[in-house]
């Protein structure tokens, strides 16, 4: 029998994540280069469903041969062509922000949401599935949201005291905290 990853352990003191997380395989974080893209992938798929998300950026790298661009060549993009794959103008402009940020600063991450139209939850998930972090909770995510509404019967009608809840559940998951989210997402998409 295989030994279970060590943030399995650890989460699984959480009783009711346990049984989450005995329904799934370990998952194992992988980090990638070309942050640039992965941070305009990040604002393209904002307040989309996973499966939009997907086919706008499907349609964004065919604009560069199936290729991943690189900064300049995202900057020299047309608005128009940029908009014609299912962007907003708000998005698009994003987007833009992002390669013009990435060409003239790099991407440092601790800079990053001086970006216009890069916010926490951009940043977040930029550190999990980019970066690798084991250690990120995501609070404003409405899936994780959904999911921990459900899993620990939280009630979100006073913002400021559901907040407070998230946290202190997720507090104790440290510092596998990602590793939970990823769980969790996997779990409220499969139930």
């Amino acid at each position: 029998m295989p030994v279970s990853p060590a943030y399995m352990d650890h989460l699984s003191k959480d009783k009711k994540l346990a049984k989450v997380i005995a329904a799934h395989k370990p998952f194992k974080l992988k980090r990638r280069k070309n942050i640039c893209l992965r941070l305009c992938a990040s604002i393209m798929s904002q307040q989309l469903s996973v499966k939009v998300a997907e086919v706008i950026y499907k349609r964004f790298l065919l604009l560069y041969n199936g290729e991943e661009p690189t900064p300049e060549q995202i900057l020299n993009t047309d608005f128009e062509t940029l908009r014609a794959i299912g962007l907003s103008n708000a998005k698009t402009r994003y987007v833009q922000n992002v390669a013009r940020f990435a060409i003239e600063n790099g991407m440092a991450e601790k800079q990053l949401s001086a970006i216009k139209g890069v916010g926490r939850w951009t940043v977040e998930m930029l550190l999990m599935f980019t970066l690798g972090r084991p250690d990120v909770f995501a609070p404003d995510d409405l899936g994780i949201q959904q999911a921990m509404i459900r899993l620990y019967k939280l009630n979100r009608e006073e913002k400021k005291k559901f907040r407070e809840e998230l946290l202190r559940i997720s507090t104790k998951w440290a510092p596998y905290r990602t590793y939970a989210c990823l769980h969790l997402w996997h779990w409220k998409d499969t139930k």
